[in-house]
């Protein structure tokens, strides 16, 4: 028995490249951005970020000028997620655990948001303040083990 998913009707080139893109969309092949996330978590990322991370981080991942500068308590300010720090400098895994778990086991003070969003959540925010990364700091970032660390 010979069964087909399509009738043959169906089968032109140009629907058969629409298959082929939602299937590898549905794997987890990222298209649409030439880096490890999809637009559409850049996007719910911009939300998730803003709601939770923004207070401290900046509107734009920016943080504080003085992020270098230790505070009267000893510890450091937030520092800038949008490139121009060191969160390039760590692999996708840590930064999804230091969201997760928070600073506070690093020495910081953040808090974990393990409780409070799920991993895609998550990841959506890191995906969206690496949206903002230059190709350059991407790169660097990959040699350094990037999301396969």
């Amino acid at each position: 028995m010979h069964f087909r998913f399509f009738p043959r009707r169906a089968q032109t080139p140009a629907t058969l490249a629409v298959v082929a893109a939602a299937l590898l969309s549905a794997c987890g092949a990222q298209t649409d951005t030439g880096r490890w996330y999809n637009s559409a978590q850049v996007e719910a990322g911009a939300r998730v970020f803003a709601d939770n991370c923004a207070v401290c981080h900046g509107a734009r991942a920016e943080a504080t000028a003085e992020w270098r500068t230790p505070l009267d308590n000893g510890k450091y300010p937030p520092p800038p997620l949008d490139g121009s720090a060191h969160a390039w400098h760590h692999p996708l895994a840590q930064l999804q655990r230091t969201v997760a778990r928070g600073g506070v086991p690093l020495g910081g003070w953040m808090p974990g948001f393990a409780g409070k969003l799920d991993e895609d959540q998550q990841l959506a925010a890191i995906a969206w303040f690496q949206s903002l990364w230059s190709d350059e700091i991407y790169a660097a970032w990959e040699q350094r083990g990037g999301a396969g660390g």
